[in-house]
């Protein structure tokens, strides 16, 4: 009895930490997204010090793309045009991305967006937490 009495309440602490996603948080996804890092399920992590690519978000109406992007010293991003299709689904008041390339089809459930963190969770309940880059060039 002690045990569920536990897990109930290690259940209730965790899904009282999700943020509750509005519709209109959608559009916050849109532009640049850096890895910070990656939250394993046994409680482990893995922190991303230097990012080779960035994310590039772009939706509208719920449909759009995710492209990787490698910046440049010049302040500019450079890509290879290979972009994952993207929808954004509200499953029963969760919100998640469903990605389509040719190799496969995944979702993630969007855990938390503000305008300078993203935190998103896939089925293996890996957390990837993304912050906005900073701009930077050296000229």
């Amino acid at each position: 009895m002690k045990k569920i009495v536990l897990f109930a309440f290690i259940g209730l602490i965790f899904s009282s930490c999700k943020q509750s996603i509005k519709e209109t948080d959608i559009a916050k996804i849109n532009g640049y997204w850096e890895i910070v890092k990656v939250e394993l399920p046994e409680g482990g992590k893995k922190e991303y010090n230097v990012n080779p690519t960035i994310d590039f978000f772009e939706i509208k109406e719920n449909k759009g793309f995710r492209q990787k992007v490698m910046p440049q010293l010049n302040g500019k991003y450079l890509t290879n045009d290979v972009r994952e299709e993207i929808s954004v689904t509200n499953e029963e008041g969760d919100y998640y991305i469903n990605y389509t390339t040719q190799y496969g089809k995944w979702k993630e459930e969007i855990i938390e967006i503000q305008d300078s963190i993203l935190v998103l969770k896939n089925k293996e309940e890996l957390e990837y937490h993304y912050k906005r880059p900073l701009p930077f060039s050296v000229k």
